[in-house]
């Protein structure tokens, strides 16, 4: 008989020594980054688990921690049809174990985060960008990278080819207040002159014409 989520989250943290815990209907595990690979490997084949599928690796940003990023690995069990989600924390500077072997579609969805958000994977046997152009500086998703970007891709009519330049903006960012329908302007309107109604008697109006 297959487990409750709450069950399942129990049987998992006696397993496993690991914080679990329940939003939205939906289990989340809280792991340390050097355990990823054992985690991920026990959950595919436990038979109370058999979460063969791996759906998605992505990152998120939060600068104000020491550990910024959070890896999330997101999990799916067809036969228990159920999902899990797994988080681990880093930083710039320590890698995280790479589950490509674990599941081989690791590879794409390491490198993705990779590019993005600059987390390395140690042991991804092909740890390139994958949607940036090669030499793109930088990685676009951290929260602290610039709107612009810090080089523009254009066509030189004179050199007849593609090349990179600095970004140059003609002028700054300007603030924009829209006024929304459920929302007052945050200032005062200027007041709407009324047109005024004619002063002319009809009399004098049909002399005139």
């Amino acid at each position: 008989m297959a487990k409750t989520l709450s069950e399942l989250a129990e049987y998992i943290k006696q397993s496993q020594a690991v914080e679990t815990q329940i939003k939205l209907d939906e289990l989340m595990l809280l792991a340390p980054s050097d355990n990823i690979v054992g985690l991920l490997t026990f959950l595919r084949d436990d038979p109370e688990c058999k979460f063969t599928q791996l759906m998605d690796i992505c990152g998120v940003d939060f600068p104000e921690r020491a550990k910024r990023f959070d890896v999330v690995y997101n999990l799916l069990s067809p036969k228990m049809n159920k999902r899990i989600r797994v988080k681990v924390q880093t930083n710039e500077a320590t890698p995280v174990p790479s589950v490509v072997y674990v599941f081989s579609s690791a590879g794409w969805f390491e490198r993705e985060t990779w590019d993005m958000y600059g987390v390395y994977f140690s042991g991804n046997p092909d740890l390139r960008r994958i949607l940036t152009d090669y030499g793109f500086d930088g990685h676009p998703l951290r929260k602290d990278f610039p709107l612009t970007g810090f080089v523009e891709l254009r066509y030189d009519e004179e050199q007849k080819a593609v090349v990179y330049s600095p970004v140059k903006l003609p002028q700054a960012y300007r603030t924009f207040d829209f006024l929304s329908p459920w929302e007052g302007a945050k200032y005062a309107l200027a007041p709407t002159v009324a047109p005024t109604a004619s002063t002319e008697k009809p009399a004098e109006k049909a002399k005139a014409n």
